[in-house]
């Protein structure tokens, strides 16, 4: 049997801007509350489930999708109509631009609550 990842829960300061503003980046919809949980559905069986941290205090993660190549010009023209930066590099340094690591294509940029959100269309090498 293999073991897949059924889901995730991901913190945020605000959770409903948080999930709306990844599945608006992505294509995707927010889904119905789950408990304390919003859950976005990534169409692969795996849904995140933002959670609001009641003191605002965690640790910002990082998190990386696997895309369609031909829908990463569209998520891109999301982001630059949201007025939110992308970057090549997760250090952040090379702002607007994307990378083209492993023959696909991967930009970084962070989500509302600080964390480093990454799309590739490839998967990366091991």
């Amino acid at each position: 049997m293999a073991v897949e990842l059924n889901h995730t829960v991901i913190h945020a300061r605000d959770k409903r801007a948080s999930a709306e503003f990844l599945a608006e980046v992505l294509g995707l919809e927010v889904g119905a509350p789950f408990g304390p949980f919003l859950p976005v559905d990534t169409g692969n069986g795996v849904t995140l489930d933002y959670y609001e941290a009641a003191d605002g205090d965690f640790t910002p993660g990082h998190y990386a999708f696997l895309v369609p190549d031909e829908e990463f010009d569209a998520m891109i023209g999301r982001l630059d109509r949201m007025r939110v930066t992308h970057y090549a590099d997760p250090q952040h340094t090379e702002p607007d631009r994307i990378n083209r690591l492993f023959g696909g294509r991967g930009a970084y940029f962070d989500d509302p609550s600080g964390h480093n959100m990454e799309i590739i269309t490839r998967p990366y090498s091991r």
